[in-house]
């Protein structure tokens, strides 16, 4: 049987598995990685049984906040996040979209009163499966292919 290091260990920081090939650059985009100066390390277009071909990215010396969960959510609902320190996995858990969610989307009605006046935008998920979530001031429903995350 042969065995391959994909993408290599990491001493301290987190490891986002299960991530759609197609989105990595979202992902990356979404946490402002492209600006950090740790050691970033991904792998993309791994074989993967649940996704078909998925993508795993490794961040060193780096945990996310509460804020950027929910950001991978929205973009991976079937990410899972690896807590590493001292090359060991300390903890694992899966993104899960919050019921919830203030000031990370954009609202797509160009109506909606979130794109005219300073006011922060909230949507509640209606649908997990496909995700689907709804403004809730103007009541418009958005689908995950028309997720426009707002640069926090």
């Amino acid at each position: 049987m042969e065995k391959e290091l994909k993408v290599s260990a990491i001493k301290n920081g987190t490891a986002i598995d299960r991530i759609p090939s197609n989105v990595l650059f979202k992902v990356i985009n979404i946490l402002g990685l492209q600006n950090c100066e740790n050691q970033i390390t991904f792998g993309m277009n791994l074989d993967s049984k649940k996704l078909g071909k998925k993508a795993i990215m490794k961040v060193t010396d780096r945990f996310f906040t509460a804020d950027e969960v929910n950001r991978i959510a929205l973009i991976a609902p079937m990410a899972k996040l690896n807590i590493i320190r001292d090359y060991e996995v300390v903890e694992k858990r899966e993104v899960e979209v919050p019921e919830v969610v203030e000031n990370i989307l954009k609202c797509i009605n160009p109506k909606c009163i979130t794109n005219h006046e300073k006011i922060g935008t909230k949507f509640r998920k209606v649908s997990s499966s496909p995700l689907e979530m709804q403004c809730c001031y103007c009541e418009k429903h958005i689908d995950q292919e028309h997720f426009e995350i707002i640069n926090g």
